[in-house]
Formats: structure tokens, sequence, C-alpha cells
């Protein structure tokens, strides 16, 4: 292996070491130090080691500088590559995405840059991501192509179907896999073709409609905080979470409190596990938890970590057993330097449409004025 190689192993490690530090961000707080030791270990990990690498290859002409013959040929593979009409996607032995093609990020309903770096596994439903996991290993250590069916969390009753080959890459230091995917077509025809279809153009018509929905949501929520009993902070919250129920989110969990937190609304999906959610303590859950102590508005689009919302009484994982695609979990403060009065936190499963940036936004000033609904004497 090269000096190039080498380093660029050791790079793709560090990197991989800092996503994952990243999502311990919700661990106690009697944890955090670890995670600290860990963080300046890294630091220096860069100061000692990868910077003098990168200054040695630099001296040596192995970065930058000639140009390599096979340049030209490089680059119209990478324009074929990102040009193929079917959904691609470059991933590791572990399933890490390295590169995503532009109809896989139409397909999958992924940025290329936020795929990148995760595991493409993150993106299909609970139940295929061990299978997933596991050919796309045998691929890497080659044993052969391999094909299965798998499901995406934003299509979960559409087969898909995955192809995987190895590839050995110039520019790379070990054996990829390379993952077609193809959308399996439905004998009864149930799909629709615009969330099958590679196609992520979004027409403004849409975008309209999205927004008028919000202001009409605000609207609902303005109506019921003003209607709503003075001084009985439980009513308020039971019909602020009415509100945003169904319309808005598949699962609406209220959390009343700071210090001494208590759950007091949780409304689900018909059949789901409700009563196990509401019987599970605040406290053990680390989303909860930090936005208790006056963190920002949390955002999560197929969250990596099952426990980030806690375990209920069976010690399975709230999130893989709401089959949970995003969530937003927001403290309830009337100032941004204000105490909090408590937790609002908000489910999607299943083939709904994540949470946007727009929603979020929209959520954050909800939670203001339900802050100060609460806040008002009876």
């Amino acid at each position: 292996m090269s000096q190039t190689e080498e380093f660029g192993e050791e790079l793709a490690d560090f990197v991989r070491r800092v996503a994952e530090l990243k999502s311990a961000r919700s661990v106690p707080a009697g944890d955090l130090g670890t995670v600290l030791d860990a963080a300046i270990f890294e630091l220096d990990h860069v100061a000692e080691q990868l910077r003098p690498a990168y200054e040695r290859l630099a001296a040596d002409g192995h970065l930058g500088g000639g140009r390599s013959p096979d340049r030209d040929e490089q680059r119209l593979l990478r324009a074929i590559f990102q040009r193929l009409p079917l959904p691609v996607a470059l991933v590791d032995r572990e399933s890490v995405v390295r590169r995503l093609n532009f109809a896989a990020t139409g397909f999958t309903g992924v940025r290329a840059g936020y795929a990148t770096g995760r595991p493409l596994t993150g993106f299909l439903l609970h139940a295929d991501r061990v299978a997933f996991r596991s050919q796309t290993a045998a691929v890497a250590r080659g044993e052969g192509d391999r094909s299965l069916t798998v499901h995406l969390q934003r299509m979960p009753h559409a087969p898909v179907r995955a192809t995987l080959t190895a590839l050995r890459p110039g520019t790379e230091p070990r054996t990829a896999v390379l993952v077609v995917l193809q959308p399996q077509t439905h004998p009864m025809g149930g799909g629709r073709p615009q969330d099958a279809g590679p196609q992520g153009a979004v027409p403004d018509l849409r975008e309209a409609t999205r927004h008028a929905a919000l202001l009409d949501l605000a609207d609902a929520m303005t109506a019921t905080l003003l209607t709503a009993p003075a001084g009985d902070r439980a009513a308020v919250l039971e019909r602020a979470a009415g509100v945003l129920h169904g319309r808005f989110a598949d699962w609406v969990i209220a959390d009343e409190g700071a210090a001494h937190q208590r759950r007091t609304t949780v409304l689900g999906p018909n059949g789901a596990p409700v009563d196990d959610v509401f019987a599970q303590t605040p406290a053990a859950c680390p989303l909860v938890v930090e936005a208790a102590r006056g963190g920002a508005p949390v955002l999560q689009v197929r969250p990596e970590d099952p426990d980030a919302f806690g375990r209920d009484a069976s010690g399975a994982p709230v999130l893989v057993r709401a089959q949970v695609t995003s969530l937003l979990c927001v403290p309830l403060s009337a100032r941004t330097d204000g105490p909090v009065e408590g937790v609002l936190t908000l489910f999607r499963s299943g083939a709904r449409r994540a949470f946007s940036m727009a929603e979020a936004q929209a959520v954050d000033v909800m939670s203001r004025h339900i802050a100060l609904a609460l806040r008002r004497p009876g």
C-alpha cells in the first residue's frame, strides 16, 4: 500500500471516529468526561500524526502538483457514475457510503453530502439492515456478487432489489462494493410513480401547499392556546399535542417541567405501544434530558442512535419500536435564555415525509407560544 493510500485510509478512519463522537452528545452527564477525553485524544492524533504525514506527502510531491496521465479518464468515469439513470451507491465493507449518484439521491430522498460517511443501512428498515450489512461484507471479502430485497424507510411497502458487486477503484485502498437499487414493480400497481422513481425535483405547487399547511397549523395552535384553561398546565399540553397529532406528526409526546419532569401526554397511531411510551421515565430519554437542560431544538432524520429516546419497559428502543424515520425534540421556553417549562417531542414514521427545516422552525415558534400559555396564571 502506497503512502498516499495509507494516509487516505488513516484520514477516513479519523472521520468515522469523529462522527461517532458527534453521536455521543446525548450520553449522561456523568459520562461526558470520557467523551471529552476521546475528543482530546483525536485532536492530538491530528496534530502529532496526520499533520506531519500530510507535510511529508506534500514535500515528496504525492499531493497536488503533477498531472496524472489518466486524470481525464477518471473524470469521465466519475461523470458517468453520477449521470447513470439507475440509483447507484459506492460503499465500503461496513456499508458506509463513499459516493452516491444523482439518481440515488432522488430515489432515497437523501442528499449526497448527508449520506457520505453514513451507513447505507440507516436508510433501510431495521428488519433489512442486518442482512444487507452481512451481504455487503461477503461481497467485499471476494465471495462473489449478491442480490437481495430491501425496503427503504421512506417507502416501507415498496420492495427494492439491491444488487451488490465488488469493485476496486484505483484511488481506494480497499475493495469497495457497488450497490445498484432497483424498485420492484408491485403486482397490484399500488406504488405511486412519484415516490418510486428517481426524480428528485419538487414542484413549486407542492411547496406552496406545505407552506399553507404550516400557516393553518400555526393558526389552529394559536386558537387552541388562547382558549385553553389558564393555570391548567396539563390541559394546555394535552390540547397543544392534539393540534399536532395526526395532521403534523404520527407521535406527539409532552413532558412537563425541567428539573423534575413528568410525562403528561402521549398520542400515537392506532395500535401503537402508546401506553409503554407513556410509562417511560423522561429522565431515561437522552434527547428529552438534553432539551430540558436548555438545549437547542433537535431535528434528526433517520436517527442513527436507536437509544436516543431511551427504551420501554420491555427493553426495546422506543425509536425502533415506533419505527421512527424523523423526529423533532423541542424545549418549551418563552425565550432563548429563559427557563424550560417542558419538552415536546414529535415522531414521524413509515412512509411519511421527514420533517423539514421549515417545519422545525414553525414548531420552534409554536413551542414559545406553548411556554407562554403554560406560564399563564389561573
